[in-house]
């Protein structure tokens, strides 16, 4: 497995994702990603996700695109997040810091 470099700014925002997995779905697809932080990269991961973001392509390109506030998506329920809320928000936040 090659593992993801990530930038260092990125590093302490997604601590908390050691040890955890976070599942990312493609809505309306069989399509899906896990991961969970090893060393100094993301690496994918296997098993139950501890939570799980589900949203549709151009949802994922808006976010990506800063076209689209993520808790507008999550409150016209186009972004959904399932299981540690607390975990998907805290990387979510970690993101939105990095790159905002």
């Amino acid at each position: 497995m090659i593992p993801l470099p990530l930038p260092a700014r990125l590093l302490p925002g997604l601590e908390l994702l050691r040890g955890r997995i976070i599942r990312i779905e493609l809505r309306h697809t069989p399509f899906a990603l896990q991961l969970t932080l090893c060393g100094g990269g993301l690496h994918p991961a296997f098993g139950p996700p501890d939570a799980t973001i589900r949203a549709g392509l151009e949802d994922y390109l808006a976010l990506a695109l800063r076209r689209e506030d993520p808790d507008t998506l999550f409150f016209s329920r186009k972004l959904v997040i399932e299981g540690d809320t607390e975990l998907a928000l805290s990387i979510k936040n970690a993101l939105d810091s990095a790159f905002g």
